[in-house]
């Protein structure tokens, strides 16, 4: 067993990496060259890898790893910021695009909970492609990079949500998801003040040797993604050992949480501290490791056969994005006072499906709330949009991938 799984990490690490370079080098996304070595590797090619639940159920570190960075990078004063400058601009244009997708996928036949379900995993953009495809100077110094990682980190907020939603679905009461959401916030108060009290205290003590300092912050990370994972079952017990009321304690079933928000408030709370950003970049590594395993497993897992069934429709919400989000966007800045020019470019800069949509459209099947096929046709959307958006943006817009040398800027 030992042997299988080490021969099949190698192979979709080498493979990967090659693949990965081949895309850099030729201008193509990175991330759709992993999803490339999932087909190629798996079931439907080679079939070289042969552990691929053993891969996936690895890969969902980097989902938990994503979400703690990405909480991590939210100080609770640039969530006010945010919320004052691109709360409403976000809310709405999310809004659009999830009513049409969602809209557009009922007329198709799917039921109303799978269709609101892949509205909402299109309402995103891609972080990745965005950062990954804005010039340096640009994303830090530059109104544009400021205004898209606004943009982007509101996305994420209703992204957590949106999970936080799906994984208390599977919850037997809407007074359970009630619940579930009044102990989060409790939970989150606590997790703030035990960071500022004691995990900062820690920091302290070990910021001198590296390699303790992140595990200390992966040690916090994974208690709390435990914590809000088995809270259900912790309330419970408490629910047992204090005897309180049956109706009381009925709810512990109910109570649905998951450790992806647990890793997402984990980061929020030590997003305050001094050594936020430097945590940040140390754990990058790890997160995007992971990353590469989860994109490759969902090449390894497409369904060709199925995909016959949801060819067409993902082809037609594909283009419908293509289109709709550019445009939602363009008008949407020059309504808030922005110059044409900067709306057409964010435009297209935000004009495509994000990672997010995929991992929603994985939790969401394994929640059983959406079939096999609906998860795959979001899955299908997000690899289409990301792909001929990344084209738009390097052979229209300035670019560390420029096809010319005017647009080619690191």
């Amino acid at each position: 067993m030992e042997n299988i799984v080490f021969l099949d990490i190698a192979l979709v690490v080498i493979v990967a990496t090659v693949l990965g370079w081949l895309s850099l080098i030729t201008r193509q996304p990175i991330i759709i060259s992993y999803i490339v070595a999932g087909v190629l590797l798996g079931p439907w090619g080679l079939k070289l890898v042969t552990e691929i639940e053993f891969i996936n159920e690895t890969s969902n570190i980097g989902i938990t790893l994503l979400l703690f960075l990405a909480g991590l990078s939210l100080h609770p004063r640039r969530l006010l910021e945010l919320f004052g400058n691109t709360f409403q601009l976000t809310l709405v244009t999310s809004g659009i695009f999830a009513v049409v997708t969602g809209t557009i996928l009922y007329s198709f036949g799917a039921s109303l909970l799978e269709s609101v379900i892949t509205g909402t995993a299109m309402m995103f953009s891609s972080t990745i492609l965005v950062v990954k495809l804005m010039p340096t100077v640009t994303l830090h110094q530059k109104h544009m990079g400021a205004v898209a990682i606004a943009v982007l980190i509101m996305q994420d907020i209703f992204a957590v949500l949106a999970i936080a939603f799906i994984k208390g679905g599977s919850s037997s009461s809407v007074l359970g998801w009630i619940a579930s959401m009044v102990i989060g916030v409790l939970l989150t108060v606590l997790a703030i003040l035990f960071e500022k009290h004691v995990i900062r205290k820690i920091f302290m003590q070990v910021q001198r040797y590296t390699e303790l300092l992140n595990m200390v912050a992966l040690a916090w990370c994974f208690s709390l993604a435990l914590l809000f994972e088995y809270i259900g079952m912790i309330f419970g017990g408490l629910c047992s050992l204090l005897s309180l009321p049956d109706a009381f304690c009925r709810l512990s079933g109910d109570i649905g949480m998951s450790h992806e928000i647990g890793a997402f408030i984990a980061g929020v709370a030590l997003a305050s501290g001094p050594l936020s950003n430097y945590l940040a970049e140390n754990l990058r590594f790890f997160r995007d490791f992971f990353l590469v395993l989860f994109f490759f497993t969902l090449g390894a897992k497409l369904d060709f056969a199925l995909m016959q069934t949801i060819i067409w429709p993902a082809l037609l919400l594909s283009a419908v994005l293509l289109l709709l989000k550019p445009l939602v966007y363009k008008i949407s800045f020059k309504v808030t006072g922005e110059s044409a020019k900067f709306s057409r470019e964010m435009g297209y800069r935000l004009g495509q499906n994000s990672e997010f949509s995929l991992i929603i459209a994985v939790l969401a099947a394994e929640s059983g709330l959406i079939s096999a096929a609906n998860s795959q046709l979001i899955q299908l959307v997000a690899i289409i949009t990301m792909t001929i958006s990344s084209y738009l943006l390097v052979f229209l817009f300035p670019t560390p991938l420029g096809t010319s040398k005017p647009l080619k800027i690191d």
